[in-house]
């Protein structure tokens, strides 16, 4: 069967060249032009677990209480912060912020009401309500005001009164959530049941419209942000200001995207041929491997703008991978080919080209499917980017193994003339050649190091942690890094967290058989008395009344409370600040039934509307976590306040339920240990299934994945020993780095056996494989090593230490193979079979 395909690829490729790099270029150029439809993403959904229902909630709480996309803009003048001039470049600022097209608000010092500037009373509020702008009004006392007020302090004002904050709000775009929620529901119908042919029409329409709506709305804010930063720029002179939100975070990460894969892509390339140029030195040998990177780059650029597959953060390094994998492949080939120069003198240059494909082509594909082995692992994952690179890395290097075995010896057939390489200064030898002497003389302390390394990964294991803080994402110079410790620091938190709680299940069942039983009220006593004709809302609902002030209170009060939490905002809020409005006396349900009646419309959209639900049985109590605290622990966070609510504030578990982004990127967080465990377990499974079929042998199935173990555990064990955690990149690094590395391991066994064939003897067959193979090994190893390390220049923390471990990896993997992988070979022979020597070494 190989022999057969073997003739129709020579008959195919090798006699045909031309015909074969025509067709290359064909599909090259067909898919390739699909590029300009390639995308970015770096949406907050593009780092959310699949069907999370937590999302689903947290979208749904969103409608009902209301959230629009904002910037926070924070502002440190020179002078001080009530000054005429400080307060007039404010307004400045405010109103060239008003005047962009998608700006629907802009919350600042200078817009809010002021209620205790001097105190106005309830009736007060129905005329006209003072602010900061308000002729003649005491300075000294809005100053006060915004340091002690249950809504200002740690809001708008930073406790030190050098720093105040700025909310820009955008219009809320409704065709962006139309297109959102059609998409939702039929992903939503598509997990319940089979969709009809319509329906899955319907469904593939809808996810094509909200993509094409989705990047014209990326695109839109890009533009915003800039827009907004350039109005900035013009107030640098009288204060220091840094920009939040998470608009400008998606528009900055899109922006960290678009730079790794062209600064990286580029980096990469450059140094691959240089190290080509530097190794092989010939004309030949720099430009076919170059031909067939760019082509496998190229060809998967137009293949994601084809199907409309995204890149995220995630996958931004995908050019670097496939670039280095596809020279990989190649470098395998020219050493082979090289080797054919000694072992056959006199051959043509076609018989070499045969030769070099009929001896690399099994191993080659054997190292091709482990890769894509390794990366399908990652399908495992219930997170969407790390899905979809593992898609595109399975697909690319499925691409770069044809291009390697078709454009590649087509471009070799038409050299025509055989080109040696001898290396100037033999490096690769003096190393390999170390290492056979190593294994040689010093067998018991190559097996001791390996166990220690061993050992230090299984203690560094075991102190992995999933915790990580966004902030640490980006470099302390970059302005979302800046931004959000200012505002974290200053302003009360980032992180969104909000606690909603719902009525009672006994009063909701009671409340629906007294509205089809008026007269059988069995809550009447405790909650309405004989008020409840007269009280509205606080005489029907569970939350809006006299008796829940004090419960509101206490949970208030435990959430601010706590050490992780910033500013905690909730109706105990609006409820504190109604009591100052009625001149600190408590209040009853006849005042909160007036108050509630009687307030203005915009107190009314400030103060209820984002704390409680129309019906008064729900409230929501919305806290902003301090992200930048090294010692927040989140999930342990979350189940503490589950707990305390539940077990000490006398909430039941059915009223309770924790949503947010903190809620949202915790979970992100808790799966990368599952994931990582899935990943890890089902690339080794497969690898092992394929070695037992490849090698014929357990026994060497068994040595060969040794070296791949150690290697992922040494990098997972230094991260833990590091106390460097897992994050939605690094969770990758292992499944890769076997991937990779196990090429080797095949090239190395291969050639191992082959050599074993000859003579019988384990220790000369070692020294000839570390003399042929193991120049190939070094050779890609360094490359993917040096290649890796380039990404070490990003601005996005995670992209650096996916290069430096990566690289790190491929290090103990190299040295692990032509070390451990060859002692092991030698200490654990096979049985004495029957062999004969091949063909080609019957020629010698």
């Amino acid at each position: 069967m190989t022999e057969l395909f073997f003739k129709l690829y020579e008959r195919s490729v090798l006699r045909h060249p031309l015909l074969t790099i025509l067709a290359m270029v064909i599909i090259v150029s067909g898919i390739g032009s699909y590029a300009k439809d390639f995308h970015l993403d770096a949406s907050a959904d593009s780092l959310l677990l699949e069907n999370d229902q937590d999302l689903k909630y947290f979208r749904s709480i969103n409608a009902k209480y209301g959230s629009a996309d904002f910037l926070v803009i924070s502002y440190s003048p020179q002078k001080d912060l009530y000054a005429p001039e400080t307060l007039a470049d404010l307004r400045r600022l405010s109103d060239s912020l008003l005047k962009m097209e998608r700006v629907e608000s802009v919350l600042s010092i200078l817009d809010v009401p002021l209620i205790d500037s001097p105190r106005l009373s309830l009736s007060d509020l129905s005329q006209s309500v003072p602010t900061l702008e308000t002729p003649g009004i005491d300075t000294d006392l809005a100053r006060r005001e915004f340091q002690t007020s249950p809504l200002y302090k740690n809001l708008l004002v930073s406790p030190d009164e050098k720093t105040t904050a700025l909310q820009v709000l955008f219009k809320r775009d409704q065709t962006y959530h139309d297109l959102l929620e059609a998409r939702n529901s039929l992903r939503e119908l598509q997990l319940q049941r089979s969709l009809s042919s319509a329906e899955k029409h319907a469904l593939d329409q809808a996810i094509r419209k909200f993509d094409d709506y989705n990047r014209q709305v990326a695109e839109r804010e890009a533009r915003d942000i800039a827009q907004v930063r350039s109005i900035m720029e013009q107030h640098r002179r009288q204060a220091a200001l840094f920009l939040g939100g998470v608009p400008m975070i998606v528009a900055d990460m899109i922006d960290f995207i678009r730079y790794d894969l062209t600064t990286f892509g580029l980096g990469v390339l450059v140094f691959l041929v240089s190290m080509l140029i530097l190794i092989f030195r010939k004309p030949r040998w720099v430009v076919l491997p170059m031909l067939c990177c760019f082509a496998s780059v190229f060809f998967m650029f137009g293949f994601l703008g084809l199907i409309g597959w995204k890149v995220t953060v995630v996958s931004s390094n995908f050019t670097s991978l496939l670039l280095i994998i596809t020279l990989s492949l190649c470098v395998h080939l020219i050493v082979r080919y090289n080797e054919l120069h000694d072992e056959i003198p006199g051959a043509d240059h076609a018989t070499m080209v045969k030769e070099m494909i009929r001896s690399k082509a099994v191993p080659s594909i054997y190292t091709a499917l482990t890769t894509i082995v390794a990366f399908v692992s990652l399908l495992t994952s219930d997170i969407r980017p790390v899905i979809d690179f593992g898609w595109m890395m399975a697909i690319g290097i499925s691409f770069a193994l044809i291009l390697s075995f078709a454009l590649f010896p087509a471009g070799l057939m038409l050299c025509k003339k055989p080109v040696h390489f001898t290396p100037r200064f033999d490096i690769t030898g003096f190393i390999t050649h170390g290492c056979a002497h190593w294994v040689e003389h010093h067998a018991k302390k190559t097996l001791l190091i390996f166990a220690i390394i061993t050992v230090g990964s299984g203690i560094g294991i075991s102190k992995l942690t999933v915790e990580n803080r966004f902030i640490d994402y980006f470099k302390p110079t970059t302005e979302i890094y800046q931004g959000m410790e200012l505002i974290d620091k200053k302003l009360g938190g980032t992180t969104p967290l909000d606690i909603i709680i719902d009525a009672d299940p006994d009063f909701l069942t009671a409340q629906k058989q007294n509205d089809s039983n008026p007269e059988a009220d069995p809550f009447a006593d405790d909650f309405f008395d004989q008020e409840k004709a007269d009280a509205g809302l606080s005489g029907s609902s569970y939350w809006y009344n006299s008796y829940q002030i004090d419960t509101l209170h206490k949970i208030h009060h435990y959430l601010d409370a706590l050490p992780e939490t910033g500013k905690v905002l909730s109706m105990w809020t609006t409820m504190s600040l109604m009591q100052q409005l009625n001149g600190d006396v408590p209040l009853d349900n006849i005042s909160l039934a007036v108050i509630h009646k009687k307030l203005p419309k915009v107190i009314e959209n400030a103060l209820f509307k984002p704390y409680m639900s129309a019906d008064g049985n729900q409230v929501r109590f919305s806290l902003r976590v301090i992200d930048s605290d090294p010692n927040l622990r989140r999930d342990a966070l979350l189940k503490k306040i589950r707990s305390d609510l539940t077990l000490n504030l006398g909430i039941k578990p059915e009223q309770l339920k924790l949503t947010g982004m903190f809620v949202l990127y915790n979970n992100v967080l808790q799966s990368l240990f599952s994931s990582q465990i899935m990943t890890i377990g089902v690339v080794f499974l497969v690898i092992m299934v394929m070695f037992i079929v490849q090698f014929r042998s357990l026994r060497l199935a068994i040595i060969a994945i040794i070296p791949n173990l150690i290697s992922a555990a040494t990098v997972l064990g230094l991260m833990g020993l590091l106390h460097i955690p897992l994050d939605i990149m690094t969770i990758t690094i292992a499944a890769i780095t076997i991937g990779i590395a196990v090429d080797d391991t095949i090239h190395y066994v291969h050639r191992f056996n082959e050599e074993l064939r000859l003579d019988g003897n384990y220790l000369a067959a070692m020294k000839r494989s570390h003399d042929s193979v193991g120049r190939a090994m070094y050779y890609t190893s360094v490359t993917i090593i040096c290649g890796f390390s380039i990404l070490a220049l990003s601005n996005f923390i995670p992209t650096i230490y996916f290069g430096l471990f990566t690289g790190l990896a491929m290090l103990v993997a190299m040295f692990a193979n032509l070390t451990l992988l060859a002692l092991l070979l030698m200490m654990w022979p096979a049985r004495p079979t029957p062999s004969t020597r091949h063909n080609l070494s019957a020629q010698k």
